[in-house]
């Protein structure tokens, strides 16, 4: 196993990749939608009220494969891998989610960014097939000693505007947050199966020749529908579907045990244990919490419902070869809230693992 961070656009720097080979990392996850706090990211947000993360302004040179190969290259440079890539940018894609009048053609610039992504020798592309995305969560203190975090608690669930997708403004033209303009939804199980089965048939060939693997993130918070709109994988029992569209070592999971955790349903052990057997994981997100929808809060990595150990010893077990990354964590109380968060969360996964792996 590897220890990996996941960083935002805006932290892809230096400092942090030197901050991650010093926690103990030896992997990086990107993570570019939004390229959030950037400046052309935030004017086009300002003026927008419940616009949820944002307005989706791709940027201009970020899904390039010369961006990639700099970038791969500016990881390497610090004694790092570049392991994947999460997440398409909503305005990239949003009438493949819709199944708009434009998905053959953004279908077609998806295909190129996996192209560029195996050119540049990146081997991983996270994704999440969602139309409500990560929408309802609150920040509180609910994690130990009153440490900032997230969690889901029940909200109310208004429609989702035209315009946005993914939680964030797609179409600033038509986008109304009062839903005057009108809604995209309902959007039934059914129509949301038919629109990922096209997707994932359209661009896994391109994947396989790329060696790219696509890595499919579980819809968090894991309800069965989200805003008016049905969500993907809400049961761990779900995932065997999603493989089943089409059997390709390139057809993978992207395990979010946070999420996972929080589902109505299953045993987090014996899905973790069934699909690192199979070689179905390409990479975690290893984080934990309290509670399960519709009532939740993330907690610090030691202080869960689920034994973060014990799943260690599973994948150490079943020689799981993949990255591990902290996803998010409660933020603490210094003058480097996220950072030594991130720096707790990575040296709890590295001490354990070095106890695992000698035989402790």
């Amino acid at each position: 196993m590897k220890l990996g961070l996941g960083l935002y656009g805006n932290m892809l720097n230096a400092d942090n990749f030197r901050f991650a080979r010093q926690a103990g990392a030896s992997h990086i996850v990107a993570h570019l939608v939004g390229h959030f706090n950037t400046t052309e990211a935030a004017n086009a947000t300002a003026g927008y009220k419940d616009m949820g993360f944002g307005v989706s302004v791709p940027a201009k040179d970020s899904w390039t494969y010369e961006w990639m190969r700099d970038l791969r290259a500016a990881v390497n440079a610090e004694g790092l891998e570049l392991e994947a890539i999460e997440n398409f940018e909503p305005g990239h894609w949003y009438d493949v989610l819709l199944d708009g009048p434009k998905k053959k053609e953004q279908m077609e610039h998806l295909k190129q960014i996996i192209r560029n992504m195996g050119k540049a020798g990146i081997p991983v592309l996270g994704y999440n097939f969602s139309i409500a995305g990560v929408w309802g969560r609150t920040q509180g203190n609910a994690a130990r000693g009153s440490a900032g975090t997230v969690g889901f608690h029940a909200p109310e669930e208004p429609p989702i505007p035209k315009g946005m997708v993914w939680n964030m403004v797609v179409d600033p033209g038509t986008f109304d947050p009062s839903g005057r303009s009108g809604t995209i939804g309902p959007v039934t199980q059914e129509q949301l199966w038919e629109r990922f089965t096209w997707f994932l048939k359209e661009i896994l060939p391109v994947a396989e020749e790329a060696n790219v693997r696509l890595a499919l993130h579980p819809d968090d918070p894991p309800m069965p529908s989200l805003r008016g709109a049905a969500r993907l994988v809400y049961q761990p029992r779900i995932y065997e579907r999603v493989l089943g569209v089409k059997h390709s070592r390139y057809n993978a999971m992207e395990l979010c045990l946070g999420t996972v955790a929080e589902m109505s349903e299953g045993d987090i052990y014996e899905l973790v244990d069934q699909h690192s057997k199979q070689d179905d994981i390409a990479y975690i997100h290893f984080r934990n919490v309290k509670g399960k929808v519709p009532n939740y809060d993330e907690t610090f990595i030691d202080d869960g419902d689920v034994d973060m150990i014990r799943l260690l010893r599973i994948l150490h077990k079943n020689k799981y070869p993949g990255v591990l990354i902290p996803d998010h964590t409660p933020s603490m109380s210094c003058p480097a809230p996220w950072h030594a968060g991130m720096a707790f969360a990575l040296g709890y996964m590295r001490a354990a693992l070095q106890i695992i792996e000698r035989g402790g």
